[in-house]
């Protein structure tokens, strides 16, 4: 008798237990990804920058200024960090190869979710799409990586013949602008934002779990925005750098090239390259409004408290640093991205700004959170120690690559490492084309080459060591990936059409 009593009081604790520790709700991942954002926010410190939502985003969370893209590039960057892998495995670093045509069988970070039993929904841009061509058209990887998705076309498109731009009928590959008429829910990131918040208040009612992906176009040049958000911003306020050949000389010639490359936004008129950056930042608040939408939705809806928010860009800008615009670069201005990690367990109102982490840490660092296990063939490293503890470190360096054409066919191959400190920049196979090194103690924009600097030898052997094992460890094949093709073709892309208003 007293055997049996003394079991069942076990039995009784035991319950007891499992009930004061329930297992952790399932979580869900509203994931926003913006298209050519820099760390140009108010919460990076940029006081020109007027981004309310995207600072109180960062209150909510973890702010990362240390983050790098791993090739400065639309759909080379982004097949990258939807994977988990770098460009070197993924087989892709040109605009027009899509996923499959080169690693068919590869799980994406959506399709994971859909395996998981997860709604996995995609608004907007998420894989590549030129812009503002392909707005309103179906996305790459549709089938295998999304349940639904939505296409949002809005007036930008419709009235894309009253661009101001610099190379006429260009405007996704070349500085263009417009202030336009009409509001917010016309534009086709506002109408994503609709969107997104109508899946939002589905999800809620239905109780589903959910992988929600909101991808803006913006602020993508062309940098179209609302007349509010221009007003918002003073024109002669804006700062240009300056730039001169005396500086290109001091440069490896791959490294020279790449930030020349596009002649007709060399040395720009001042004046001009005020009204472009005013416009970058109108566009940047334009987002920011977009984002508050769908983030005050997720709190009225009551999904924040079980709903992990990331927020990033697929790679950083130029805004005439160095002389240049846009990306295509392995400078700072183009490697660094915002990213902001946001929800239920997740230290607030912390910023991590010397840890190095990279955009394929995302998908690694995603299933950990939500205890999912990792696909063998994911190369980044789960960072969610960080999201708890700012002093973990799961990095010591951030590795990005870029190919830069020489002249014809001829492309030379860059890699790039940026430390808590230091970055190293090694152009050629075995930096035959030359190297650049950087001190960010001292030069946080990249000005002084210290590659070949005496005081400077003893660190630029040391990082050597460093990127020649990054660069062989992103150049492995990875196991359980299944089959690669490195002679995937560019598909054919006809001539622009752009229409013109007709005359009724």
């Amino acid at each position: 008798m007293k055997f049996r009593s003394l079991l069942w009081l076990l039995i009784g604790m035991m319950l007891m237990g499992f009930q004061s520790n329930p297992k952790k709700p399932k979580l869900n991942v509203l994931f926003i990804v913006a298209d050519d954002l820099n760390c140009d926010i108010g919460a990076y410190g940029n006081a020109q920058a007027i981004t309310p939502n995207i600072d109180k985003l960062a209150e909510r969370g973890v702010l990362f200024g240390n983050a790098h893209n791993q090739y400065p590039w639309c759909a080379p960057s982004r097949a990258s960090f939807m994977t988990g892998m770098y460009a070197d495995q993924t087989k892709i670093k040109s605009l027009r190869v899509y996923l499959r045509q080169a690693i068919p069988d590869v799980v994406t970070l959506g399709q994971k979710f859909r395996m998981e039993n997860y709604h996995s929904v995609r608004v907007g841009k998420i894989f590549h799409y030129h812009n503002p061509r392909d707005i309103g058209t179906a996305g790459h990887d549709d089938n295998y990586s999304w349940d639904q998705t939505v296409n949002p076309y809005g007036r930008d498109k419709i009235e894309e013949y009253k661009i101001n731009t610099l190379r006429p009928r260009n405007f996704g590959g070349t500085l263009s602008w417009l202030s336009a008429d009409g509001n917010d829910e016309e534009q086709t990131d506002g109408i994503g934002a609709t969107e997104t918040i109508k899946f939002l208040d589905r999800f809620a009612a239905s109780g589903e779990h959910f992988f929600m992906a909101f991808g803006l176009y913006r602020p993508h040049t062309p940098y179209v925005a609302p007349k509010k958000y221009f007003d918002m911003h003073e024109t002669n306020e804006m700062e240009i750098p300056e730039s001169s050949d005396a500086y290109l000389n001091s440069l490896p010639q791959p490294a020279a090239r790449s930030i020349r490359e596009k002649k007709e936004q060399n040395n720009l008129d001042k004046d001009l390259a005020k009204t472009i950056k005013e416009a970058y930042y109108a566009t940047n608040s334009f987002v920011d409004a977009q984002v508050g939408r769908v983030l005050d939705k997720l709190k009225a809806t009551g999904l924040d408290k079980n709903t992990i928010v990331v927020f990033t860009s697929d790679h950083g800008y130029h805004l005439g640093e160095h002389g240049h615009w846009q990306k295509r670069t392995l400078f700072e201005n183009a490697t660094r991205v915002p990213l902001i990690v946001a929800g239920p367990g997740i230290n607030k109102n912390e910023k991590i700004m010397d840890a190095p982490v990279e955009l394929v840490d995302l998908y690694p660092t995603l299933m950990e959170m939500l205890q999912m296990d990792t696909p063998e063939f994911v190369s980044g490293k789960s960072f969610a120690p960080l999201l708890k503890d700012s002093k973990a470190r799961v990095r010591s360096s951030a590795l990005t690559e870029l190919g830069v054409y020489m002249g014809g066919k001829s492309k030379v191959q860059g890699y790039s490492i940026k430390t808590d400190r230091y970055r190293l920049t090694q152009w050629g196979e075995d930096g035959t084309m030359g190297y650049e090194l950087y001190d960010h103690k001292y030069d946080k924009e990249e000005l002084r080459n210290l590659a070949e600097n005496d005081d400077y030898q003893k660190i630029k052997d040391s990082l050597n060591i460093v990127i020649k094992y990054r660069i062989t460890e992103a150049r492995s094949t990875p196991a359980g990936l299944g089959r690669q093709f490195d002679d995937a073709k560019e598909w054919y892309e006809p001539k622009s059409i752009h229409s013109q208003p007709k005359n009724n």
